[in-house]
């Protein structure tokens, strides 16, 4: 259908009668629009039906103007092409109905149809003819909901079997809050913390307690905290942070939850100390592993949403997230012991006296025994950050289905930009609409926004799009950033649920995010604030109130998905695709209706998003997902971790005595590779050595990804924010240089042996007698070397220990530090 007019009034009323009818997705365009009405509008009009399907006879445009066809050249001076070529599609599946009789269909095309069903009787061909658009119809919303289907995931949790308990528990630091981090006339900490030390301690786990106090809640005084009392001799097993229980509000930033902000702090003290022992977070009501918790605490959920972008920035240092019961019984107690010292890769886990459970992401496609339009938007909808471009989107699906009166909340109200064009398309759509300046984190301002006046229709949904998305690494996120993410996202959420009660409503809907899913990388604050509103939809849902929180991928187009070139490309290489907002507007109505409050709704391509997500790290939360799985058995994190040990190998022997320049060229020659293979080039010629990584289209994504890429290939430990602190491939290399010790004067010869005897050890399995000479040999060793005698210098001969028998390593040792 195209709107041949000076603007577009009837584009979105005419795609309401077509959805309405049952047509399916449609080509709905304009001509010209308001100030621009120009043929270069034209033009983009009739490519925008070009690249949606439809026939445009571009020979008519060009007729006598000598222009010819040609092919798409390749990039000046380059031989790689980026363009797309045609190519045959797939075969039609064996016993499969030709695809082309769907083409027939789509195009009411009678006779090819019949072809195709080698109908020759005219009484057949006139029965198909009648019965030809009902087909082609079922068969386009077939596919519209196959792909939704496929876009569709949930979280689940399985049973894990019960784990021995170790033999030897070892040493934990827990951290505990202190009486005085307590509001008046609670706890001196929650029931959980109370009963767990006593119930470890019986298990035979050394527990060394560290008490926090009201002065210790900023990541230096903890770092302090931590250096004071983490032994000198031997560091505890394991850290266990108790500090997420804490209850109420950061005492100067009240939006904040007191247990999130001191676990952000923890985060960063251990990160600050650059200590290698695994930090695991506890709480408790955090998750609902059975479904229909009333008690669901979603200022805990928001740790878990933290907790998961931890893992991503600090892999070596985080342990993992463990929702623990109100009482820690002795059966949750020992499943506990047993998970966090046992060989388990589960990282995310909820223990209950019935059971340990592992968290898993499930597709969740939508069940086929209910309506496929749940929601039938009436009487008056509020938006929250209503006047953004996915808010747009919503808005006028509302308003084509059946939605009287639209009310448009955000900061400018109708001063925002886009506010006015908006409000012309809603009301061309038959809505009524009002814009509201507001301040969602203003418990008063939300009071005043719900309000039913004389002569509007009540209220009747809820959409919560407000938001604030901010980046940065999560050493660099302090409280108060924190603060500014959660007050859009998590306090006005709260503000609603609270203010709004029990009124009945048919839909509450929450913009989540995958950040708060799986984790993102610089997104701590934007997961824990997302993560807040998967646990508030829980608890509604538990409670008997509608509710319904969407974690989103990435829109094509709006808000806080208006993307640059740039960023777009990043996704696109991460496997995020873009999600036509149509498309993802109805999956939105249809989530309304299902039986699980939270659902994530993103496209994704996991041959791409998969080895990276897992690159530094395995997560056994995408087990869950059959094609992932299948793929990281022969590309997974064991495989990965071989190579990355085995790169890093080659490469310190590659720099071992070279002299400083050749060293330098070399990584800065590793820095290049590995940058160009983040950004997709098929050579280094892209990124210049002093060239700025932000001229070259690095992101915080692909910044995140190079890191992680040198880390496996160096073995050097650097951190997250390592591309924006030497933003150049030069400056790079020369930290790489440094973080090596690779010195003018090389790796010190001894050191280097002892390396290379370390990672013999490691590889061998020799006998047990032979286990025990060769350990009493090197003990002997080193009680020779601390007592001041000095190994013979052996006899010269070199040794291939990667392919040395046991002799011959045994050999090695009297020759190379003297026999015992």
């Amino acid at each position: 259908f195209v709107e041949v007019s000076a603007h577009p009034v009837l584009v979105g009323a005419v795609e309401g009668v077509v959805e309405e009818a049952g047509g399916g997705p449609s080509v709905v365009v304009g001509t010209l629009r308001r100030g621009d009405g120009g043929m270069r509008r034209l033009l983009c009009s009739m490519g925008e039906l070009w690249v949606r399907g439809v026939g445009v006879d571009w020979g008519v445009v060009f007729e006598g103007s000598g222009a010819r066809r040609v092919g798409l050249p390749t990039y000046a001076f380059q031989r790689q092409r980026h363009w797309l070529t045609e190519s045959a599609g797939p075969a039609p599946a064996a016993g499969g109905t030709d695809p082309r009789f769907w083409d027939a269909a789509d195009r009411d095309d009678t006779d090819l149809a019949a072809r195709e069903l080698a109908l020759t009787d005219p009484a057949d061909r006139a029965a198909l003819s009648t019965v030809l658009p009902a087909l082609a119809g079922w068969h386009r919303r077939q596919r519209e909901q196959a792909r939704i289907d496929s876009w569709r995931y949930r979280v689940t949790w399985t049973p894990l079997a019960d784990p021995p308990l170790p033999r030897d528990p070892g040493t934990w630091a827990v951290l505990v809050p202190d009486a005085g981090l307590a509001p008046p006339g609670t706890p001196p900490h929650p029931p959980t913390a109370a009963t767990l030390l006593g119930r470890l301690t019986a298990l035979g786990v050394r527990v060394l307690t560290i008490p926090v106090g009201p002065a210790d809640l900023d990541r230096q005084d903890l770092a302090r905290l931590l250096r004071r009392h983490l032994p000198d001799d031997r560091a505890p097993d394991l850290l266990l942070s108790l500090l997420a229980l804490l209850p109420g509000h950061h005492p100067g930033l009240p939006v904040l939850p007191s247990g999130l902000g001191a676990t952000l702090a923890l985060v960063q003290a251990v990160d600050d100390l650059k200590l290698t022992i695994p930090l695991w977070c506890a709480t408790s009501g955090a998750v609902s592993p059975g479904g229909a918790d009333p008690d669901t605490d979603p200022a805990q959920t928001a740790v878990w949403g933290l907790g998961r972008v931890a893992a991503l920035e600090h892999p070596g240092r985080w342990g993992g997230l463990v929702d623990l019961p109100a009482t820690v019984d002795d059966p949750a107690a020992r499943r506990l012991v047993a998970l966090l010292r046992g060989d388990t890769a589960e990282d995310q886990v909820a223990v209950r006296a019935s059971g340990a459970l592992a968290r898993r992401l499930e597709h969740a496609p939508a069940p086929r025994d209910r309506p496929e339009r749940p929601w039938r938007p009436r009487g008056t909808v509020l938006i929250t950050g209503g006047t953004g471009g996915v808010a747009a989107h919503v808005a006028r699906w509302l308003a084509r289905n059946g939605a009287e009166h639209l009310v448009l909340a955000g900061r400018r109200g109708a001063a925002a930009e886009g506010a006015t064009a908006l409000a012309d398309d809603l009301t061309a759509l038959g809505a009524g609409v009002t814009f509201a300046a507001c301040d969602i984190a203003d418990p008063d301002s939300v009071a005043r926004l719900i309000e039913d006046p004389p002569g509007r229709p009540p209220l009747t949904a809820v959409v919560h799009a407000a938001g604030v998305a901010r980046q940065s690494p999560l050493a660099e996120t302090g409280m108060s950033e924190t603060a500014d993410v959660l007050a859009a996202k998590a306090a006005g959420a709260a503000h609603l649920d609270r203010l709004l009660g029990d009124r009945d409503l048919d839909a509450f809907v929450l913009f989540s995010s995958n950040a708060a899913v799986w984790g993102s990388g610089t997104q701590a604050a934007y997961a824990a604030a997302n993560a807040y509103l998967d646990g508030l939809a829980e608890r509604r849902r538990a409670r008997g109130r509608a509710a319904t929180s969407i974690a989103w991928g990435a829109w094509d187009g709006g808000g806080m998905s208006t993307f640059s070139a740039d960023v777009r490309q990043g996704l696109e290489r991460s496997g995020l695709v873009l999600m036509e907002p149509e498309t993802a507007v109805r999956a939105l109505a249809q989530a309304v209706g299902d039986p699980h409050p939270c659902l994530a709704i993103t496209d994704m391509d996991w041959d791409r998003f998969a080895p990276r997500f897992t690159s530094m790290r395995p997560s056994p939360l995408l087990d869950g997902l059959p094609e992932v799985r299948a793929l990281l058995d022969t590309s997974g994190p064991a495989t990965a971790d071989a190579e990355h040990g085995g790169a890093a190998r080659e490469l310190a022997a590659r720099l071992a005595g070279l002299p400083p320049a050749e060293r330098r060229r070399v990584l800065l020659d590793l820095v290049r590779t590995e940058a160009a293979a983040v950004l997709g080039h098929a050579g280094t010629d892209a990124v210049a050595p002093g060239r700025a990584f932000g001229d070259m289209g690095f992101d915080s994504l692909t910044a995140v990804e190079l890191r992680n890429r040198l880390i496996a290939a160096s073995g050097a430990v650097l951190p997250a924010t390592v591309v924006f602190d030497h933003p150049s491939p030069t400056a790079l290399a020369d930290l790489l240089h440094t973080e090596l010790a690779t010195t003018e004067a090389g790796t010190p010869p001894v050191l280097a042996e002892l390396d290379a005897l370390a990672a013999a050890l490691a590889a061998a399995d020799p006998a047990p007698d032979l286990r025990a000479r060769i350990a009493e040999r090197l003990r002997s060793l080193t009680a020779g070397w601390e007592g001041g005698s000095t190994p013979n210098p052996g006899n010269g001969t070199d040794l291939d220990l990667d392919a040395a028998t046991d002799d011959e390593m045994f050999q090695f040792i009297d020759s190379e530090f003297g026999p015992a």
